[in-house]
């Protein structure tokens, strides 16, 4: 008896109201679990480039390590 109370609990509603109903009651949390999805997406995808910039400005500067101190250029002036 009760599984034939579940459909009427709405009230007498048509299908495509029932339908309407369901998606005005759900829609908007299946739109924020995309919307979710989309910016997890993005922000993996930004961390992601940032570590491989990191990894590459650790490797120039590695190279730079390796090939010794740069000479740099003295302010003109009198020496000290």
């Amino acid at each position: 008896m009760t599984s034939a109370l579940i459909p009427l609990h709405m009230g007498a509603l048509h299908a495509y109201e029932q339908g309407i109903v369901a998606v005005i009651a759900f829609g908007p949390f299946v739109i924020l679990g995309v919307v979710i999805a989309i910016r997890r997406r993005q922000d993996l995808a930004a961390e992601e480039a940032e570590r491989a910039d990191a990894e590459r400005a650790d490797t120039e500067a590695g190279r730079d390590a390796v090939s010794g101190p740069r000479a740099t250029p003295r302010p003109p002036g009198p020496a000290a």
